[in-house]
């Protein structure tokens, strides 16, 4: 018997549209530099524009986030930026500034979730890393952001881990 996937909740839609958002605007943090705090007023204050696909308008975005998650995590993982370099560089096969601007903003949100969320399941934390590679990240990026964000997990959560493995 196969399992349907369930449509997700209004609450994970706006949880992952709030990771959306803040991916984004880490991005945007890396490459100019702009303080945190206007990046968030940026987008809080961006008007529709009706040339863009629903997914890049961030207007619309904005509608269905939590903007309190987004404040969090943002303002998180800037706070904590180079705690999650030290945590992402051990297991990278590259050095950090090598990374895809993306890629490095969406591994940075995924260490932040697995070190200072415990209440996020990491194979959720793991799950969205992917989800925001595929919409953002290079063609196989889901698949790099999958193995990185797994070791980390292991390395901060392995009880959790762990548990979960023997359950299935």
């Amino acid at each position: 018997m196969t399992q349907q996937k369930r449509a997700p909740s209004k609450q994970q839609q706006a949880r992952r549209a709030a990771r959306e958002l803040t991916v984004q605007a880490l991005y945007q943090w890396e490459i100019t530099g702009t303080s945190i705090a206007q990046l968030e007023a940026e987008f809080r204050a961006q008007t529709a524009d009706d040339d863009l696909e629903p997914h890049e308008d961030w207007v619309q975005v904005m509608k269905i986030a939590d903007l309190g998650l987004f404040h969090q995590l943002l303002h998180g993982v800037a706070r904590h930026c180079g705690e999650m370099d030290n945590l992402i560089a051990p297991s990278l096969d590259r050095k950090l500034d090598e990374l895809d601007r993306i890629e490095l903003s969406i591994l940075r949100l995924g260490a932040y979730e697995l070190a200072h969320r415990p209440e996020v399941p990491y194979i959720s934390v793991i799950n969205e890393g992917i989800e925001l590679a595929r919409s953002f990240g290079a063609t196989d990026g889901h698949k790099y952001i999958n193995s990185i964000l797994d070791r980390l997990a292991r390395k901060l959560r392995d009880v959790e881990v762990q548990a979960r493995r023997r359950r299935d």
